[in-house]
């Protein structure tokens, strides 16, 4: 019997030594019913796997379905038994990898886009700075009086990290942050 198997009491952690974790999309169709999300989220939790990012609306209110997108991380044979797992919870209709699902048609990457409310607080000449970068982001002053400014910032989780620890030095208060929405191109759907 395999040592690790052994050492741990189970075969999630059994992957080969050269699987390096990749950080995946995943998008989940569900019913949009009580309960659902918690059963997602314990699939996870109850097998040690982190979740990075997770966001969830209704997306078909004829159909009473709704979506969930969920960024996490691990080896691929790991991401295959998240998939398999997710795909035998009752109340799921679909489970897509975007990420491999984006290879598949030849791109770098499916879709991603964040929202961040950012409040930043300040006087002086950092206050000048932060409203001069926030420009240069695109982000938009949204709440505004003569001690901080709160910033909403839409794009790319690298550009939101960006915004974030340019406006640390600047006076960052607080930051709020939905999660990442993610799809495809092309005109398939899910």
């Amino acid at each position: 019997m395999n040592a690790q198997l052994q050492a741990t009491g189970s075969a999630y952690f059994i992957s080969k030594e050269t699987q390096r974790p990749e950080i995946h999309t995943l998008s989940v169709l569900v019913d949009n019913e009580p309960g659902v999300l918690a059963r997602v989220i314990g699939l996870f939790s109850g097998r040690g796997y982190n979740i990075e990012s997770l966001t969830v609306s209704e997306t078909e209110h004829e159909r009473h379905l709704s979506r969930i997108t969920i960024v996490t991380r691990g080896t691929p044979h790991v991401l295959e038994q998240i998939k398999h797992q997710l795909e035998r919870i009752v109340p799921v209709h679909r489970v897509i990898d975007l990420t491999v699902r984006a290879a598949e048609l030849g791109q770098d990457r499916p879709l991603e886009r964040e929202l961040a409310l950012v409040k930043v607080a300040g006087t002086g000449d950092a206050r000048v700075e932060a409203l001069r970068l926030a420009d240069a982001f695109r982000a938009k002053v949204i709440d505004a009086n003569t001690e901080h400014f709160i910033f909403e910032i839409t794009g790319k989780v690298s550009k939101i990290e960006q915004f974030i620890a340019i406006m640390k030095p600047l006076g960052l208060v607080e930051i709020c942050r939905t999660g990442v929405a993610a799809m495809n191109r092309g005109p398939q759907g899910m």
